[in-house]
């Protein structure tokens, strides 16, 4: 397992690396779409359709994003979209988690389908423009949710004796939230001092905050943080409402699409609306 781990991420950085700073952003843009293709048809049979019509649905979602693309372009600043995602995730996330595994399937199928297709393009959209607006805006936003991951896993490993949600994610615990705030605020500051000092190639995500004020920075970073979390233990609660451990198998090792991308799909449009405050 540990090496098909190591073999999956080296061919998936392999590609998306050279994409991600290459001058032009369409091909990251294109190569991630394509992710997402793989990401509708893992929500689709998360969500009992079979396979046909759950590829119909990814093939959809791609084609649907893919001519807003062609018709409006990226470049274009969209903060009220992005307020309007944030509010939405940030209503529906606290409401989901207390109805927990038991209040998935009260939902509509067919509600439960769109829904959740239209918050992965919308992710992969803010992705696509952070993109546009500068590496440095992108990597900073998926950065923070890495450094949440990473340090919320070794923070539980060794401290997680209370568990934070144990009927959705038994792995999850509280000391591994802190652990990964921690690790975040860390990250901002070095960040943050580093681009002052140095200057980066476009404004971080990191710096936009520092210049609303050092308390709204250190709320934002705490909100982003916990919304990571909303975000994949959102994924774990429809999964075991599905029967499933992964989304699917197509990333050997690590699952599916949606394995990977859940903690981005709530931050990814919360950090292009704060950046665009």
């Amino acid at each position: 397992m540990l090496k098909q781990r190591i073999i999956t991420a080296l061919l998936m950085l392999a590609v998306l690396l050279p994409a991600l700073f290459h001058s032009d952003p369409r091909p990251f843009c294109l190569l991630t779409l394509l992710l997402i293709v793989a990401g509708g048809w893992e929500w689709g049979r998360l969500n009992g359709l079979a396979f046909g019509a759950a590829l119909a649905c990814g093939l959809g979602l791609g084609a649907l994003l893919g001519l807003a693309w062609w018709q409006f372009g990226l470049a274009q600043q969209q903060p009220l979209l992005w307020q309007l995602t944030g509010i939405f995730w940030l209503v529906a996330a606290p409401l989901l988690l207390r109805a927990g595994v038991a209040g998935w399937p009260r939902i509509a199928p067919a509600l439960r389908l769109c829904i959740g297709l239209t918050l992965i393009g919308l992710a992969w959209w803010a992705m696509a423009q952070a993109r546009v607006q500068g590496v440095a805006l992108l990597l900073s936003i998926m950065a923070l949710v890495w450094t949440a991951d990473i340090a919320a896993y070794f923070g539980g490993k060794a401290f997680g004796r209370r568990k934070l949600a144990p009927s959705i994610s038994p792995g999850k615990s509280w000391a591994g939230v802190y652990s990964g705030a921690i690790g975040v605020l860390l990250v901002a500051a070095g960040w943050t001092w580093a681009e002052q000092r140095y200057g980066t190639p476009g404004a971080s995500l990191y710096g936009r905050l520092w210049a609303m004020g050092p308390l709204a920075m250190l709320g934002a970073l705490l909100l982003l943080t916990a919304m990571s979390v909303c975000g994949d233990l959102i994924e774990s609660l429809v999964k075991r409402s599905a029967g499933v451990k992964d989304s699917s198998q197509l990333l050997p090792g690590h699952g599916g699409v949606l394995d990977r991308v859940d903690a981005l799909l709530p931050v990814l449009p919360l950090g292009m609306m704060l950046a665009t405050l």
